[in-house]
């Protein structure tokens, strides 16, 4: 199996809330690669750790 495929293979066992994150991640690495600003590739990082800090929190009770 080449590793396209297993990393599809993978990535379609997951939920797909985390199949987002994990789009999010490999846009962040296309972006790093293309030569993309600094300040836009800053933007897509953010994005995707603020994404994953707050994953959850919407299933958590109202204080």
């Amino acid at each position: 199996m080449i590793l396209a495929e297993e990393i599809v293979e993978r990535i379609q066992r997951l939920p797909e809330p985390l199949q987002a994150e994990v789009l999010d991640f490999v846009e962040f690495l296309l972006a790093k690669t293309s030569g993309e600003s600094g300040k836009e590739e800053n933007r897509r990082w953010m994005r995707f750790s603020l994404q994953s800090a707050f994953r959850g929190m919407e299933d958590e009770p109202e204080l």
